[in-house]
């Protein structure tokens, strides 16, 4: 099974820490990543960019309508995501768990439903 872990977190709060420790947090990152792509657990993910460089768009009655940035004011914004292949949701949730902004954020965890099912959905 797929699924997406979508990692959560403050953005002012990753820019407040010092270069050394956004480095190190990094390297976590790099750690895990590595693990799970030698088990073939990981198929992809990235960062994100802060949320002040995306746009939203909607489209009302055929008109599109873009704003700056995401739509919803929340505490935490959506920073990056991982992409795994996994056996069942416990394995998903514990390597949700290893992601190093769970100690401060918080990781979603949702499966991925492939497009040939969601006709039958």
């Amino acid at each position: 099974m797929q699924f997406l872990l979508m990692i959560y977190d403050q953005e002012a709060d990753f820019e407040k820490m010092s270069q050394q420790e956004q480095v190190a947090i990094y390297q976590e990152y790099r750690t895990l990543v590595d693990e799970l792509k030698e088990k073939k657990m990981y198929i992809g993910g990235n960062p994100l960019k802060p949320t002040n460089t995306g746009k939203t768009v909607r489209v009302r009655h055929g008109k599109k309508g873009v704003t700056d940035g995401p739509f919803a004011e929340t505490k935490e914004q959506l920073g990056g995501y991982f992409l795994v292949e996994v056996k069942d949701v416990d394995e998903a949730v514990e390597i949700a768990a290893r992601i190093p902004t769970a100690r401060n954020g918080s990781i979603e965890v949702r499966p991925i439903l492939p497009i040939g099912q969601a006709q039958t959905a």
